[in-house]
């Protein structure tokens, strides 16, 4: 487990680096991480086949993205806005609604 969470990381920290467009080189960004220009390759490796789209850019000697991206990896609580519970047909302003509507509807037809 403790290597899992050393490669997720390294990877949160390349993935930083590289937003940041403050890789440098290879050498320089393995230099930095404290790993080899070996293992650098290997883990963008794994960046790649996770779908991030990195480049290097030889003119800004840097990684880049090609498009916009982070990664994020881990368990994250996500708050919804009213609109969105709405739209899942779930929680309490939906499932109240459907309540009323179908005790008026009881309502009417007595």
């Amino acid at each position: 487990m403790q290597q899992l969470t050393k490669q997720i990381s390294l990877i949160e920290r390349i993935d930083q680096l590289v937003r940041l467009h403050a890789t440098g080189t290879p050498s320089e960004l393995a230099s930095r991480l404290n790993i080899s220009k070996a293992k650098l390759y290997r883990v963008i490796d794994v960046m790649k086949e996770l779908n991030a789209p990195i480049v290097y850019n030889i003119a800004s000697q840097s990684f880049e993205y090609e498009d916009a991206v982070k990664f994020k990896c881990g368990f994250y609580v996500k708050v919804l806005a009213q609109g969105d519970a709405l739209s899942i047909n779930g929680g309490a302003v939906v499932m109240a609604t459907t309540v009323e509507f179908l005790f008026l509807q009881y309502r009417i037809s007595c």
